[in-house]
């Protein structure tokens, strides 16, 4: 019985140019076409062996290679529908980047460019060039740097102005972000020593200067951005931490973060220091994220005094964590929004998503409740909360619109059949209900999304 089972499976070579599969051989590589052809004989193979399949037709074969094709010539990095409502998703990417984004990004990327030449002289040029005149006009900063992310900004500041030296940061700021990444870690990687001053709650500008030593190089404060202390609290203002820098003859950094660009308190948002306020309090260097309340790709960005800016160009280590031509094609159309703040917040989705009206939510969420009625999908749209996330305005909370699924399967059973689509569905349980929350889903994908949920869930109708 099993032999002759054996000997009815399909051959490869047959398979190959099977009228069925053909199409699949012109969408991708020849390797993954005939391995996944190899795959499903496997599979067959096996099952006929240990007597899971005891007989089988070739359109059985046919539609598990099919399978395997599905599977197999997806992207491993691929789109995601944001339905948690969590708007800097780190699992999802972080930032969503403005759709206005793509001609130059494929004009650089295809193309060869000028990254690292000068038009203008036809000479070597600098890639760091690019971006700071225009990230120095819109900060107020006499220079600025670009790096790989923030932590490696942090790291080449602390290498460069204070190597086997002391760094002295409030006991309340010694954060962890994403990823069990420590300030105290960060910094002896980079070769310094922490001097912790204050207590968690409390630490005054004295704690500051009582631990002022000889090898004293750097006053640090660190953002408490994804984290609040409240109560009986104080900490020392960014001015006294300049004026004691200046007068000891130290440098003053401080780790933003987050970083934002717009005072967010105009639009109904709690106050959240922007990096020109930083500067302006006289601190000699700021560091922040590209991609979180920026709201473009991953990257550090290191503004200040100039003359400590072109210490940092010259640190050996800036090569290692230095950023490549999509960085900077992406950072120069972000920071050109941010040239009109009303185009910063119309065009960048982060900002959008942050200051966007109510109602905006609401009628995303009626849309799509109406077509998923009507195709016999319950549902309702209800209220929801959501955060902005990425570590960032860790106490804001804001009013969304969500719909709450009421068909007959379980909240996990919801969830994991519409995380495992092509195009996957990433909601939320919430109350042992699925909910998708609209915050993060754009007008343009209302009707996309509601087709592949219905014809996921229309035979248990």
């Amino acid at each position: 019985m099993k032999r002759e089972l054996l000997r009815k499976l399909p051959r490869v070579d047959y398979l190959l140019k099977h009228k069925e599969l053909e199409e699949y051989g012109k969408e991708i590589d020849y390797y993954t076409f005939s391995k996944s052809i190899q795959k499903g004989i496997s599979f067959f193979r096996e099952s006929i062996l240990n007597d899971s399949i005891l007989s089988f037709e070739e359109n059985d074969v046919i539609l598990k290679i099919k399978e395997i094709l599905k599977k197999n010539s997806l992207y491993n990095l691929r789109k995601v529908i944001n339905g948690t409502g969590t708007i800097i998703h780190t699992n999802l990417g972080r930032s969503l980047l403005p759709k206005n984004i793509e001609r130059h990004f494929l004009d650089i990327t295809t193309s060869y460019n000028n990254l690292e030449y000068d038009i203008e002289s036809g000479k070597r040029g600098s890639r760091n060039s690019h971006l700071e005149k225009l990230i120095c006009e819109i900060t107020g900063a006499e220079g600025a740097i670009i790096v790989n992310n923030n932590a490696a900004g942090v790291v080449l500041c602390l290498n460069e102005f204070a190597k086997e030296k002391e760094v002295v940061v409030s006991r309340g700021e010694l954060v962890e972000i994403g990823g069990s990444f420590r300030i105290p870690e960060i910094m002896k990687f980079a070769g310094v020593n922490l001097v912790e001053v204050g207590t968690t709650n409390k630490t005054y500008i004295e704690d500051y200067e009582k631990s002022i030593t000889e090898n004293t190089a750097i006053l640090m404060k660190v953002h408490t951005s994804n984290y609040r202390i409240q109560g009986f609290t104080h900490e020392a203002k960014r001015e006294e931490i300049n004026e004691l820098a200046k007068r000891k003859n130290l440098i003053s950094i401080e780790d933003l973060g987050s970083g934002i660009l717009v005072d967010l308190s105009k639009y109904g948002i709690r106050k959240e220091t922007t990096v020109q306020e930083v500067l302006k309090s006289g601190i000699d260097l700021v560091t922040f994220s590209g991609d979180k309340l920026l709201g473009g790709c991953q990257a550090g960005i290191i503004v200040g005094k100039k003359d400590l800016i072109e210490r940092l160009k010259k640190n050996q280590y800036l090569r290692t964590v230095r950023v490549d031509k999509i960085t900077i094609s992406i950072l120069e159309v972000i920071f050109r929004m941010y040239l009109d703040e009303r185009e910063a917040v119309k065009n960048i989705p982060t900002l959008k998503y942050i200051t966007e009206e109510i109602s905006f939510v609401k009628n995303r969420a009626e849309k799509i409740s109406l077509l998923l009625n009507e195709n016999k999908i319950l549902n309702r749209v209800i209220e929801t909360k959501v955060d902005v996330g990425g570590g960032s305005l860790p106490e804001e909370k804001l009013k969304s619109f969500g719909i709450e699924f009421l068909i007959n399967l379980s909240p996990n059973e919801i969830e994991k059949r519409l995380r495992n689509l092509d195009v996957p569905i990433i909601g939320r349980i919430e109350k042992n209900k699925f909910i998708i929350d609209m915050k993060t889903i754009e007008d343009e994908d209302i009707e996309f999304v509601a087709q592949i949920i219905i014809s996921e869930f229309k035979e248990n109708l």
